[in-house]
């Protein structure tokens, strides 16, 4: 399997290949000031600066060598948060300096798995498994009781908030196959925004508020499994109608965090070949 980082350009309508890779790397994030990409890999993190050669430079995550697609940075650029199983086999939410340094644990609750930060730096929004369900719920970033937003009806996953804070959108399967919905910040006013065949997952608002970009399974797919035909698609940030971007190979790890351009104008994402 060879893992393609690549960003696709709105205005051109095209895909601009950043580094190509042996090594399994997931979940792109776009760095604040647009210089440099974040993935995952082998349980590490690494920065792809985008400006000379694209190399995957390791950030030191400390004790924390499990981390796995859930990962993403602060809306100020000083600190990255993390989803890692190193501490107990199952995965807990830390905060750490952006350039690396010792993660600090955000709740000691698990699993959790982060997804979205509160545009206001103040809250992280994260799926979780609690009793054998998954649904969203939001914690302080830096540390504190967390609330439960969803109601325990399907599977909950992939929160992430708009970019005035108002709204989360995630996927979930509450009205059958995942669908993708959005609720107030506080989890009021749910609203089911896609319905059709696909199985969708992993919604991501643009930073200017105008679009939703997410992953679109074929029909029939059981969760978000890696090694699938999928597409990338894009709605107005309204729900309605979708335009398909991107057809690929991939699923797991192609967009499971936020990886918008500061700018909106691109987004990164990652797909994948098989060998042979």
């Amino acid at each position: 399997m060879r893992s393609e980082l690549a960003i696709y350009d709105l205005a051109a309508g095209a895909v601009r290949s950043v580094l190509t890779t042996d090594r399994l790397i997931e979940a792109p994030n776009w760095t604040p000031d647009g210089s440099a990409l974040i993935v995952n890999g082998d349980g590490r993190l690494f920065r792809v600066a985008l400006a000379g050669e694209a190399a995957m430079r390791e950030i030191d995550t400390g004790f924390a060598k499990k981390c796995n697609n859930d990962h993403g940075v602060s809306p100020d650029g000083r600190e990255i948060v993390i989803s890692d199983g190193s501490e107990n086999g199952q995965s807990c939410i830390y905060v750490l300096p952006i350039d690396g340094g010792t993660p600090r644990k955000v709740t000691p609750l698990t699993p959790s798995y982060w997804h979205g930060w509160s545009p206001d730096g103040a809250t992280l929004a994260y799926c979780a498994q609690r009793a054998g369900v998954f649904d969203i719920y939001v914690c302080p970033a830096k540390g504190g009781a967390e609330t439960r937003l969803t109601d325990g009806k399907g599977h909950a996953d992939g929160p992430d908030y708009t970019p005035d804070g108002r709204w989360i959108w995630f996927n979930s399967s509450r009205s059958g196959s995942a669908q993708l919905w959005r609720m107030r910040a506080d989890g009021a006013g749910l609203e089911q925004m896609t319905h059709d065949e696909r199985v969708n997952w992993f919604p991501h608002p643009s930073p200017d508020g105008a679009h939703v970009l997410y992953l679109a399974y074929e029909t029939g797919v059981d969760g978000h499994p890696r090694d699938k035909h999928c597409e990338l698609r894009l709605m107005g940030a309204a729900g309605g109608g979708h335009r398909t971007l991107v057809s690929l190979f991939g699923g797991q790890g192609t967009i499971n965090v936020p990886c918008w351009a500061p700018d909106s104008k691109s987004f990164a994402f990652v797909r994948y070949e098989r060998e042979g």
